[in-house]
């Protein structure tokens, strides 16, 4: 039997197995503890992990956590990660961090309406929670928290170049290097990219039917240096991508949108600061910029609203955006199986800068709002600060935590945590949680959890202006949810995890823009309330020296409390397995399946449910763990089965892509890495 060496412990990991866990995790508490007592149901994926299941892409990683769903926009195909049935359009209620740092944008409260994805070579580790985690991170930590570590110099160790080519004429090159530079660690990565998308077909909502536009570039630089207790990094992410099914919900193959992400941050990191005192600080800097060319609707479906022949409904929307954040944290041992921690910090948030030209105006009529042309007839005008869709603002949080860590007895851990952040802009929220672990015997432990979280408004939600069709409402205050959950771990043998959980939630003061009456237009407004329960489960199992098998499964339902109906657009079930075989030294051949079904449609659309759909996955590497050369072939969406994500509805009838929208077929993907 061939000894399973890309699953070789680490003396670390060893030590761990003998108390009946090899994974840790940072992003419950802000240290770093086993997951299986971490106040919070969470899911670690090692970069390990990800070559061997052959993904290239962030959402690709995503889809394999039990309970998080990876649904699409019609704006990019931006990605919608779908917690535990929590699905909305512009995705709030996930946040993202990079090394801790949230890339939230305030105008809309997504990640950009320009993403276009996110790499992974340079990536160390996903830490992933789901459920509530504001109590120490804040507005939209509210039905999960994904955090992507991004590699240093110990983690890179020399010099690799990479390069990828596959479908779609898709291909990206990538450099990194870490290593010592005088008395600095130094890691460094560069990486092109490029595709020209998916072309499904779709039928549109003005019944065009054409491709989808998924053509994209995209740009990544990262740059990290440490001496002794400080760290600086510095990114910058260029995207440029086609609007995929349309900003209207009308294919767009002339639409562009170009996206720019700069951050900075410097951080200090002293464990040993003071007797029994530990303290950590962080400055930080992000910049988001999105400018789009588009058109809405196409001069076939333009001339009915008077505009000239050959010209549609354009508009071009652009807005600048500047976080900046600075934070500090202070932990203390000093008192006997308690370990305390206490934080406090300040950001502000400004959309500094908004631009916008198009060539119409929204009227209403009975029902309706429709465009009608600008004078010169037709002609792209640029908008004075009092007539764009929204205007630049600025708001300031200010807010303090404390957390206690406390071995309350033999074998149990009460973790217990409150945070207060108060807004310019709304004022106050004050999100507890608690959790409770029990180490039942060595192999096993139970935990039960509770946990509120808030979503803060964002700007769109407070201040849109000029638009009819959705209207913003300074008087807004933040949505809110408390979730209820337990939790076992058990680890029978050293071959064999396993986990499952079960939870609730209830979602309150929805932010949702509200039809107006009459029908013609919205206007956002704390209305409705969501319950949802739901289990999950997981397992790792060793089945021989050469094959690991991983499996999980989710089951859940989410109900509109006002009307009693399903929430929609989220998988009431989801299955995923995969299996790693190591067939001969340095060569493993990995397969993987992807089930998703029971999604319902939302109140008032009467379209049939979304078929349910199984993609399969394989991907065979050679891992040159002594030589130099790495190798790997993959093909995404084995068996070309149709595969959809709901298109979103809309209150005209028909006017939307009737059939949804469809993920990529088959996929072939040839991968080489060198290490120099």
């Amino acid at each position: 039997m061939l000894p399973l060496t890309v699953f070789a412990l680490t003396q670390e990991e060893e030590l761990a197995m003998a108390y009946g866990d090899i994974d840790f995790v940072e992003l419950s508490t802000g240290t770093k503890q086993p997951i299986v007592r971490a106040p919070s149901v969470s899911s670690v994926i090692t970069a390990h992990d990800i070559k061997i299941m052959g993904a290239t892409d962030l959402d690709e990683v995503l889809e394999t956590v039990p309970g998080l769903h990876v649904s699409r926009s019609s704006i990019g195909y931006n990605p919608i990660y779908t917690f535990r049935g929590i699905h909305t359009a512009f995705n709030p209620q996930a946040l993202m961090l990079v090394n801790g740092i949230p890339v939230t944008g305030v105008t809309f409260g997504n990640r950009s309406q320009v993403w276009a994805g996110m790499p992974l070579e340079n990536i160390k580790r996903i830490e992933v929670i789901r459920g509530p985690g504001s109590a120490l991170y804040g507005a939209d930590a509210f039905s999960g928290v994904i955090n992507l570590i991004t590699k240093t110099s110990t983690d890179v160790q020399g010099t690799e170049i990479g390069a990828r080519a596959g479908s779609f004429e898709s291909g990206d090159v990538w450099v990194q290097h870490g290593g010592s530079l005088g008395e600095f660690d130094v890691a460094a990565y560069a990486r092109l990219g490029s595709t020209q998308g998916q072309e499904s077909i779709v039928r549109d909502a003005v019944g065009v039917t054409g491709p989808v536009n998924l053509a994209r570039d995209a740009i990544d630089l990262r740059f990290d240096v440490a001496l002794s207790n400080w760290r600086l990094r510095l990114g910058y992410q260029q995207r440029g991508g086609e609007m995929g099914a349309g900003l209207a919900l009308a294919l767009d193959p002339g639409g562009f949108g170009l996206g720019e992400r700069t951050s900075a941050d410097l951080s200090y990191d002293n464990p040993e600061f003071i007797d029994d005192w530990a303290v950590t600080a962080q400055a930080s800097y992000f910049d988001i910029t999105e400018q789009t060319k588009a058109t809405l609707f196409p001069a076939a479906t333009a001339i009915l609203f008077g505009f000239p022949a050959g010209v549609g409904v354009i508009g071009n929307p652009s807005i600048w955006e500047r976080h900046l954040r600075l934070n500090a944290s202070a932990s203390y041992s000093g008192l006997e199986k308690h370990s305390l921690r206490f934080g406090v910090g300040t950001q502000t948030d400004d959309l500094y800068r908004v631009s916008e030209s198009k060539n119409f105006a929204l009227i209403t009529v009975p029902g309706l709002v429709i465009p009608v042309p600008l004078n010169p007839l037709g002609s792209v005008v640029g908008m004075t600060a009092t007539a764009l869709f929204i205007t630049p603002r600025k708001r300031t949080v200010h807010y303090v935590y404390v957390q206690d860590e406390w071995n309350v007895a033999r074998d149990w851990y009460l973790t217990a945590g409150v945070r207060h952040d108060n807004y310019s802009d709304f004022g106050g929220t004050t999100n507890p949680r608690l959790a409770l672990a029990w180490d039942l015997s060595y192999d096993m432990t139970a935990k039960v959890l509770y946990g509120k979280a808030f979503r803060a408004p964002s700007f769109s939600e407070l201040y849109n202006a000029n638009n009819p069709v959705a209207t913003g409402n300074a008087n807004l205050k933040p949505e809110e949810i408390e979730t209820w959950e337990a939790a076992l771990s058990w680890r029978p043998s050293n071959t064999l995890r396993t986990s499952v959980n079960v939870f609730r939630y209830e979602m309150k003061d929805i932010l949702q823009f509200v039809p107006n009456t009459g029908g013609a237009g919205a206007t956002a407004a704390n209305q409705g309330k969501q319950r949802g329960t739901g289990i999950e489960a997981e397992m790792v199992w060793d089945a021989k020296l050469n094959l690991r098998v991983t499996a999980n499964f989710a089951q859940q339902r989410s109900i509109d409390v006002t009307t009693n109906r399903d929430a929609g657009n989220a998988p009431h079930y989801q299955l995923y397995t995969r299996g790693d075989w190591l067939f001969m030294p340095h060569w493993t051949l990995s397969g993987q399946l992807n089930h998703v079904g029971g999604r319902k449609r939302v109140l008032g659309d009467t379209r049939p449910d979304i078929a349910d759909y199984t993609t399969t996955d394989a991907t065979l590497r050679r891992n040159g763990k002594t030589q130099d050369w790495d190798f790997s072939v993959s093909i995404r969406n084995l068996f070309d089965i149709d595969a959809r994500e709901p298109s979103p509805y809309v209150l005209l009838p028909g006017a939307t892509i009737v059939n949804d929208l469809p993920l990529a077929g088959r996929e072939w993907r040839f991968e080489v890495r060198h290490k120099l």
